[in-house]
């Protein structure tokens, strides 16, 4: 299943872009947040599947 980690991963640092691009343009604190779990949530995944922690 090296599809999927590849694609949590490419999805979860696509969200920690996003991140940064929404604290440059300053908006609302909640929204970061949300995007910022949801990046972490993306990446913990990909690299808990890479080790086989996580089927």
């Amino acid at each position: 299943m090296t599809g999927l980690n590849t694609v949590l991963i490419v999805l979860g640092l696509f969200l920690a872009g996003g991140v940064y691009s929404f604290s440059k343009q300053k908006m609302p604190k909640g929204l970061i947040v949300l995007l910022g779990i949801a990046s972490v949530m993306c990446l913990v995944a990909g690299a808990l599947r890479i080790q086989g922690l996580w089927d």
